[in-house]
């Protein structure tokens, strides 16, 4: 993707991680060694909490965000920042899938950078979780996003969508 090829308003990335079984939810829960019942006791979940179901992770859906804005803006790119809330739950059996749209581009100091609308939705089209991204991209013929990324004092004036 080039910064240059931008649209606001274009759909730039989606990603669809499928129905989501307890066993995803429990390796997960494993792998980051969050040992809280709601995400793997379905008796606890439902009796003791007055859950639905089990709960998908709010760290797995953050990390699902982040793969969605690396995934959209390509190789060469940096995500800067990350807003986002939590609207909804999603439990076990749900469909999930994230989308970005792009709702701002601009260049600062050489450098591209482009505003993500970035959600989290439902087999239903239910948003679970959204917000916003802000990622840098480098311009046709530009220098390279340097690793790590460290901001010129011009980006001190960009900030997240008010809506965020």
């Amino acid at each position: 993707m080039e910064f240059e090829s931008l649209a606001v308003g274009a759909t730039l990335h989606e990603v669809d991680k499928g129905r989501i079984s307890p066993a995803h939810i429990m390796r997960w829960s494993a792998a980051v060694e969050n040992w809280h019942r709601i995400h793997y006791d379905v008796p606890f979940a439902t009796g003791h909490d007055g859950l639905p179901n089990v709960l998908i992770n709010g760290s797995w859906k953050q990390h699902v965000l982040v793969q969605l804005v690396k995934d959209a803006l390509g190789p060469g790119a940096w995500l800067w920042k990350l807003k986002f809330r939590y609207k909804k739950m999603d439990i076990a059996g749900d469909s999930l899938r994230a989308q970005a749209e792009v709702v701002a581009a601009q260049q600062i100091a050489g450098y591209g950078l482009v505003t993500l609308r970035i959600t989290l939705l439902n087999q239903n089209n239910e948003v679970s979780t959204e917000g916003h991204a802000i990622g840098v991209m480098p311009l046709r013929g530009g220098p390279s996003v340097p690793y790590p990324f460290k901001p010129d004092p011009a980006f001190a004036s960009v900030t997240f969508p008010q809506d965020s």
